[in-house]
């Protein structure tokens, strides 16, 4: 006779799973998503640093290298959120697991390219595996982490560790490149890849959400649209001209697909994107600042780079090294902002990030191609301060309010607005030096310098709108306006009549 315990098992439950043993266990758990997370940041700017190499080698000019950077965070942009859908209704470890293979192929690909087109093609799929990483290792850790204190003291460490990816990029980059050529920069996902596919099969749990939310196709397809197209018109708006035929379709294609994706989510009783989230100030605050934050370092990165090699005839590990302020102070802020988080809630860091982001801005806006590279070092160090200080608070703001049944679909928003950003920004960047000789390059990336400087002061304006220390102990569900209540399995608000 079956087992009559296993007899029945209600629609949408959770199978049981093995939890990690004690506190040791949990932690090393957050270890193993940590490097992935770690891979997905490096990724995302240890490229930039051999732009110029890969030009050199494949003959790709400044328009073609800004694709090669923005191709993989376009697509991980536009799937981080069904992703996290994807991995709460098939399991988490799953899909995590199937993105570390699709990233480490895809790497080998680009490692191989022999042109523009595969390597275009093959950041892509990179990026398709790097949407099943972030966010589903997110779901991961805040499900491992059940105590309330100990999971914010994870999370305080996972902005840690995607801050140090991002920042280190470029140095370690620079050391790549200069030691064995460009190809080297994907090459070393690999080893990465197949250690942490190991430990994931020894040491992380699987786990699903109670109520998997259902996959949203036109609301996928719409938001792929969105961004693309936001991105498209930005890359080759300098080389079709902004006002021409082609750009004023780019831009009608960019608002029609946006008030049709507001229209379709608001209708759907499982959005890929519930509009109701960002009823609650704090999380709309958070996915703004997110974008503006990683806008500021993209641009930073990418005019960084073009300047010092193109334009002052660096090597690319001397690049790197100019940059390493910024990858320090990234370093030492993040763990301390985390800390501030904690004690005094997430505004106090959040104003230190704008403030030194625009500072850091500010102090580049007059570079010329003589400037003492002391003074770039010092806005870079600027910078990095701001990006340190920004992460964690970002993050345990978004996230922290939101059940952990709905941790995929939470980290793929907030992922999403980072990956966005970073995407507008190398975009808008290059769109401004599009077309500049070396000789150019420092007068041509002066509005760039006004656009990181922006992005800070619009940080404050996140700062102001961000929850106070009481604030964040406000019992009340994020997603939910006051005097609503969401349980899992139920939606008594917004959702259809007569649901249970």
């Amino acid at each position: 006779m079956p087992n009559p315990t296993h007899a029945v098992r209600p629609v949408g439950a959770v199978r049981p799973v093995k939890s990690p043993d004690g506190a040791s266990g949990r932690w090393t758990v957050l270890a193993i998503c940590c490097l992935s997370l770690f891979l997905v940041g490096l990724d995302t700017t240890i490229v930039n640093v051999g732009l110029p190499s890969i030009g050199a080698g494949l003959h790709i000019g400044t328009r073609g290298l800004e694709w090669t950077v923005d191709a993989y965070t376009l697509v991980m942009a536009s799937l981080l959120i069904s992703s996290g859908a994807l991995a709460d209704r098939v399991g988490r470890r799953r899909v995590f697991r199937l993105g570390l293979v699709v990233f480490g192929v895809a790497s080998v690909v680009c490692a191989l390219a022999p042109g523009f087109g595969v390597l275009v093609a093959a950041r892509a799929v990179q990026g398709v595996g790097a949407s099943m990483l972030s966010p589903v290792a997110l779901a991961i850790v805040v499900n491992v982490m059940t105590d309330p204190r100990e999971r914010a003291r994870a999370i305080g460490v996972w902005a840690a560790v995607f801050g140090v990816s991002m920042a280190a990029g470029p140095l370690v980059g620079g050391a790549l490149v200069s030691a064995v050529g460009w190809r080297s920069l994907f090459w070393i996902n690999v080893p990465v890849v197949l250690v942490a596919l190991a430990l994931t099969a020894f040491f992380v749990p699987e786990s699903r959400a109670e109520r998997p939310r259902r996959l949203d196709g036109p609301g996928q397809l719409l938001l792929t649209v969105v961004v693309g197209s936001s991105v498209a018109v930005l890359i080759e708006g300098p080389r079709v001209g902004w006002g021409s035929p082609l750009a004023l379709t780019g831009y009608a294609v960019v608002i029609g697909a946006a008030v049709a994706f507001g229209w379709v989510e608001s209708r759907r009783a499982e959005p890929l994107v519930d509009p109701r989230l960002f009823l609650r100030r704090p999380f709309a605050a958070a996915v703004v600042g997110a974008v503006a934050v990683f806008v500021a370092l993209s641009a930073t990165l990418l005019l960084n780079t073009l300047y010092l090699q193109h334009g002052r005839g660096m090597t690319p590990l001397a690049a790197g090294v100019v940059t390493l302020p910024m990858a320090v102070a990234a370093t030492v802020c993040a763990p301390l902002s985390g800390v501030l988080v904690g004690r005094f809630g997430p505004r106090p860091p959040l104003v230190l990030a704008g403030v030194f982001t625009t500072a850091g801005g500010l102090c580049l806006v007059g570079l010329d191609d003589h400037t003492d590279l002391r003074w770039p070092a010092l806005a870079y160090l600027l910078v990095g301060i701001g990006f340190g200080c920004a992460n964690a608070p970002l993050t345990h703001t978004a996230v922290s309010g939101l059940p952990p049944a709905r941790a995929g679909v939470a980290g793929g928003i907030t992922s999403t607005a980072r990956q966005l950003g970073s995407a507008l920004g190398i975009a808008a960047a290059g769109s401004l030096i599009a077309g500049a000789a070396p000789a150019q390059l420092a007068r041509a990336s002066r509005p760039g310098w006004f656009l990181v400087a922006a992005c800070g002061l619009l940080i404050l304006a996140v700062a102001a709108l961000a929850p106070s220390a009481r604030a964040r102990r406000d019992p009340r569900p994020v997603g939910r306006p006051a005097g609503h209540a969401e349980t899992e399995g139920a939606r008594t608000a917004g959702g259809r009549p007569g649901r249970g």
